[in-house]
Formats: C-alpha cells, sequence, structure tokens
C-alpha cells in the first residue's frame, strides 16, 4: 500500500499521517494504513439549519443521504471495489467513512476524491428547502444556485 498517490496530487496536502483534500468545503481525509479510509464529516440537517428541525424530518433526510451514499461507488472513474459507507450521526455531524483496498496510490487517490465529492454533492441535493442554513451549508446551496442557474458557458438551458 503506497500514499504516493495522495502526496502528488494536486487536490491533497498532508496533515500528519492523513491527507485532508481541498477540494470539498467538508472534510473530507484519507488515511493510509492497510487500506484507504476515506472519510467525510458533514453537519446534520438539523446543525446546518438555522431554525429546529423536527426529528421525523432529520431521521427522514439522515436514511436518505446513508441510502444514496451507498451508490457512491458508481462516481469513481477507476474499476476499485467500493463497498457501502459507514454512516453514523454523531454530535451534531454525519460522519461517513469507506475503506478501499487499492494497491494503486494514484488510482486510490482518484476515487478518494471522487468519493468525498460525490458525498457533497449528495448532501446539497438533499437539503430541505424552506429553511435557513449556516455556513457552509448556505454557502454551498448558493454556489448550487449560481452554477445551476441554466446560463451557463453554453447558454440558457431549454425549456
Amino acid at each position: 500500500m503506497t500514499d504516493d498517490g495522495f502526496a502528488t496530487h494536486d487536490a491533497y496536502d498532508a496533515d500528519g499521517d492523513e491527507y485532508v483534500l481541498t477540494t470539498t468545503v467538508f472534510n473530507g481525509r484519507v488515511g493510509v494504513d492497510d487500506e484507504f479510509r476515506v472519510s467525510v464529516t458533514m453537519p446534520t440537517l438539523d446543525a446546518a439549519a438555522e431554525e429546529s428541525i423536527e426529528d421525523v424530518l432529520e431521521d427522514g433526510w439522515f436514511e436518505t443521504l446513508s441510502l444514496r451514499l451507498e451508490d457512491a461507488g458508481s462516481a469513481t472513474r477507476a474499476d476499485i471495489d467500493v463497498p457501502e459507507p459507514t454512516v453514523e450521526r454523531r454530535n451534531g455531524e454525519v460522519h461517513v467513512e469507506w475503506l478501499l483496498a487499492q494497491d494503486d496510490g494514484t488510482r486510490a487517490a482518484e476515487a478518494a476524491k471522487a468519493l468525498v465529492e460525490y458525498a457533497e454533492g449528495t448532501y446539497v441535493e438533499g437539503v430541505v428547502p424552506g429553511y435557513s442554513y449556516r455556513s457552509p451549508v448556505a454557502d454551498l446551496i448558493a454556489h448550487a444556485r449560481t452554477e445551476g442557474d441554466g446560463e451557463g458557458e453554453r447558454g440558457p438551458m431549454p425549456l
């Protein structure tokens, strides 16, 4: 198991014995041991919202997020076996972790980046409208709105 793919990749900064993904707002990290331990930490919906979120809505949101994250392996472009993640709520945070068994550090770095970015995008897609959100979730929503306003490089989206 080699971490050279992470050490030389522009999207990662070394932080002790882990690598921090710099392309996402949420805390994405990769630890290198016998496997590549890819993790991302995101706020729960209730922790991100300025208003209180009812438990039934928070539970449904978390269950949906967890189910959607099971498909994260489809986001990687490499032929890497991506097991289902561990998804847990603790102290106002959602902790997601994948364990990748891969000998090629470069392929693992790209796959880990895709997994964390997929988790962040899935989170934003699942944000419940009608609430006011704190940063960084408010910033992600604003960015998604400006990127998805239909006025891309190729002009407006046809209706």
